[in-house]
């Protein structure tokens, strides 16, 4: 008779969890996943999934104004909020019914309720009057968004969650925060058709990218109409008749329809269960785990955001598959989180891969800029403004590249193939040696071969 109910219990049904359940219950292992929500997750349900399906609803705006200057006659737009809401609804169940499927067909056990753990090998279904035994435990509940604390009035904002789910359009919205959740959501809302003002408290948006990117990205929010306002902070919201009314640290007052909070997010370890279990978390809040996702226990791992490491779906997946390596076939399997690419789908998108110049100069001293601006193709074909960056860091003494940014159309598609080159050790000379494929944005990459030098202060660049 075994000693456990199963070999291995999941708790979280998102992207990392369903991969280790899967791989886990593909070696022959008894295999359950307690899942509260919906299967898959952050991602797949409130997360990047239908956030992309709300970026490229949002950027025909800006494709019919281009069409019109290709020789188009377009006639005067509408969209329908509540029909697109619809269709992202049935798409996003049909995913999450695909992860389920994926689950059943592996061999996995799918229970729908919450899991807390009673110590090291017992978990309480909750709910369910019933609590079962495993060998092994992995915790992969990811993140939850944050709302700031202390804030009067905080309770009349929205999160990124349910701002998947509002019964109209907003008019007017006004969005606090600076990270990728932010700016993505800011011209969303702001090609869809509402007036979008991006509130944040630090001196630019997008903290720990490049400093580049982030003023490039800056300049172009701006020129697609959404209100910048940094160095600010929000002190208070107050619910009227006319709307909300903000009051921020620089005496303004704003009005709009909605307040919505990208202010962070936290790994959700609440209620878990993870002390009795003996499972510690580090000084920011997150599951502490080993470079093989092994927890403070010796028979639980965790996996994706919980752990706080890099909060991006494939390297939760990443993380799950050198789990199911280490813990069930023999094969101990750390993920590298080095030089892992990241893009945000911002308008205009970003993509980028490796150290930024600051982190360059503080590691190396000497750092060479390769670094262009330029107008897209496409928009100079009509007239528009958007400006394309691109920019290449490169180490002096053995010519490595050690950072690739970009900000510009289809930026997100480009980082993936230069982040192969760059996790190999490229070289500046082998990257030259690329001939460029003309005429595209991303040629210009093989092309720089002056190295930037900023402006001096005081001078017109």
């Amino acid at each position: 008779m075994a000693k456990y109910d199963y070999d291995l219990f999941v708790i979280g049904a998102g992207s990392g969890g369903v991969r280790a359940a899967r791989l886990a219950a593909m070696t022959g292992a008894r295999v359950a996943v307690a899942e509260e929500h919906r299967v898959g997750g952050t991602c797949v349900i409130r997360g990047c999934v239908p956030k992309k399906f709300m970026v490229y609803a949002s950027e025909f705006s800006s494709h019919f104004k281009t069409a019109e200057g290709f020789g188009w006659t377009v006639g005067k737009p509408s969209f329908d909020w509540k029909e697109f809401i619809t269709a992202k609804d049935i798409e996003i169940a049909r995913l999450s019914g695909i992860y389920v499927t994926n689950l059943q067909k592996a061999g996995a056990e799918l229970v729908h309720a919450r899991a807390v753990l009673k110590d090291a090998h017992t978990v309480e279904i909750v709910g369910k009057d019933m609590t079962v035994t495993a060998d092994k435990i992995l915790v992969a509940t990811g993140g939850r968004p944050v709302r700031p604390e202390g804030l009067p009035g905080a309770e009349f904002g929205i999160t990124s969650e349910e701002a998947f789910h509002l019964d109209k359009l907003p008019e007017s919205i006004l969005i606090v925060g600076g990270g990728y959740i932010a700016v993505e959501f800011a011209g969303i809302f702001a090609g869809l058709g509402s007036k979008v003002t991006l509130l944040y408290r630090g001196p630019n948006i997008l903290r720990g990218f490049d400093d580049d990117l982030r003023l490039h990205l800056t300049t172009e929010l701006e020129r697609k109409g959404v209100r910048v306002v940094l160095g600010c902070q929000h002190e208070k919201i107050v619910k009227t008749a006319g709307g909300l009314v903000s009051t921020l640290s620089n005496d303004i007052e704003l009005t709009t329809e909605q307040v919505m909070f990208a202010t962070g997010r936290n790994p959700h370890v609440v209620g878990l269960g993870l002390e009795a279990a003996g499972v510690e978390l580090n000084d920011k809040g997150a599951i502490k785990v080993d470079k093989y996702s092994k927890t403070t226990a010796d028979n639980i791992w965790a996996v994706g955001d919980v752990t706080d490491r890099i909060n991006l779906t494939p390297v939760a997946i990443r993380e799950a598959v050198a789990f199911a390596e280490t813990a069930f076939k023999d094969n101990p399997t750390a993920f590298d989180h080095d030089m892992v690419a990241s893009a945000v789908f911002s308008q205009p998108p970003i993509g980028s891969v490796g150290m930024t110049e600051a982190e360059a100069r503080k590691e190396f001293g000497q750092i060479d800029v390769y670094r262009a601006v330029f107008r897209p193709m496409k928009y100079t074909f009509t007239g528009g403004e958007e400006r394309c960056l691109m920019k290449l860091l490169v180490k002096p003494d053995d010519q490595k590249v050690v950072g690739v940014h970009m900000c510009g159309p289809d930026a997100p598609e480009i980082i993936q193939m230069a982040a192969i080159a760059v996790k190999m050790g490229v070289t500046k000379a082998q990257w030259d040696s690329t001939c460029a494929v003309h005429p595209t944005a991303a040629e210009e990459f093989v092309t720089m071969r002056e190295k930037y030098s900023p402006p001096e202060l005081g001078a017109v660049a």
